[in-house]
């Protein structure tokens, strides 16, 4: 890199990355420094040249993967990528297409591919209007709906979760909604049939990965509301294939396996990480999601779960997100996550981290009895721990690893 672009937020940190890369220059956007700023850049009259690039071999973007399972991997995202997907997204009529006429809100950060595309590229192609929150907070993220008069709001499950049971959504005006989009992580059609009832609009499940420059599923808005826990089906031009993970041979209909996808959306490769981008995209193209799915048979697909998430109980596979998204209906809690804990029986256990309602208190015996009641038995919780809260990445994913690490620590 030969330019950093920051806030004055963060300008300590960008100096002290001078030190060790070869960059030429900061620029600050919104502080009057010793370094230039936006108001200058566009104040200094420059001829341009037109850039020369290869839009299927340039990199335009590179974003990186979560890391929720693992180390974080810089994703090589090309023109034609972003490009493609947001035309892919465009071709997806159904789904109420951002116009000039929607405000969206960007409550999510841009430097995340969600934000990134989905919101800032995608809304400013469809000659929308954003409006920017630099933090989120709950009476904050309403208010904002009410004053500009929002219309659609792509946020995350935790998000959604507020909207089902934060107090103060009553004491707004959320009339100006149209559409609320979830992704990012699984959402439990619970709490979206929760959330469309308070709110009063339509939520819709997406589905993508940083990988695939995201998008690569929407639920359309005209579907059966038996839907709402839906990934919704694949968009334009793209491929998607469930197998079975261990011989990678094609799964009927209604068969849990993982989710593969092919399509013009998907990244070049890892960033100077050959043998991983061999192991996640097959020489067919096919990338491997590593996430858990099965499609109906109505052409609805849906995620169950991370491959290397799914808990072995006595050798029988246990889908964390499935147990998380029946806990949130509990009365009592209001965030939780379910991670496996060692045992020299049965392999591992399910163990609920649970954050609770202050004024709704719940003991552990009650927790494992709400769900044993409506699972399999091999799902029981068996463990419960009660935490203030649950670590999340800054696009909302439960941080599972940061849990499971703290619990062999013990």
């Amino acid at each position: 890199a030969k330019i950093i672009v920051t806030v004055s937020a963060f300008l300590d940190k960008a100096k002290t990355a001078t030190q060790t890369h070869a960059v030429q220059e900061i620029i600050v956007i919104d502080s009057e420094t010793e370094y230039r700023n936006l108001k200058g850049l566009m104040q200094e009259n420059h001829e341009l040249s037109e850039p020369s690039i290869s839009p299927k071999e340039d990199l335009c973007a590179l974003p990186y993967s979560s890391g929720t399972t693992g180390l974080p991997k810089g994703v090589m995202l090309t023109h034609h990528n972003l490009i493609m997907n947001m035309r892919q997204t465009e071709g997806m009529t159904s789904h109420n297409a951002i116009s000039e006429k929607d405000t969206v809100l960007g409550v999510l950060p841009f430097f995340h591919i969600y934000g990134m595309v989905v919101i800032m590229l995608y809304t400013l192609y469809r000659r929308g209007t954003i409006v920017c929150m630099s933090r989120f907070d709950m009476e904050d993220f309403l208010d904002a709906i009410q004053t500009h008069k929002v219309t659609k709001a792509p946020i995350v499950p935790p998000i959604v979760l507020g909207l089902a049971k934060h107090p103060a959504v009553e004491q707004f005006d959320l009339s100006s909604l149209e559409l609320i989009l979830s992704g990012a992580a699984p959402l439990g059609e619970g709490v979206a049939i929760e959330a469309a009832n308070r709110v009063g609009c339509n939520i819709a499940q997406g589905y993508g990965m940083t990988e695939a420059s995201p998008v690569t599923h929407l639920l359309p808005i005209d579907s059966d509301p038996n839907k709402i826990g839906s990934i919704g089906v694949p968009i334009p031009n793209t491929e998607v294939m469930i197998v079975d993970p261990e011989t990678e041979q094609p799964l009927k209909t209604n068969q849990n396996g993982e989710i593969w996808i092919r399509g013009p959306q998907i990244m070049k490769g890892y960033l100077n990480r050959v043998e991983a981008t061999n192991e996640s995209i097959t020489q067919e193209g096919w990338y491997r999601t590593g996430d858990i799915g099965y499609v109906d048979d109505e052409g609805f697909f849906y995620a169950v779960d991370r491959i290397k998430e799914l808990i072995k109980y006595k050798g029988m596979q246990v889908a964390p997100a499935e147990l998380e998204a029946l806990l949130l209906t509990h009365a009592s809690i209001a965030d939780v996550a379910v991670i496996p804990v060692a045992d020299e029986e049965a392999g591992e256990l399910p163990k609920a981290v649970v954050v609770i309602k202050n004024e709704l208190p719940v003991t552990s015996e009650e927790v494992m009895s709400f769900v044993a009641d409506k699972v399999a038995p091999h799902k029981k919780i068996r463990l419960v721990e009660f935490v203030d809260k649950i670590p999340k990445s800054a696009s909302g994913k439960i941080l599972r690893r940061v849990l499971i690490q703290k619990e062999r620590e013990k």
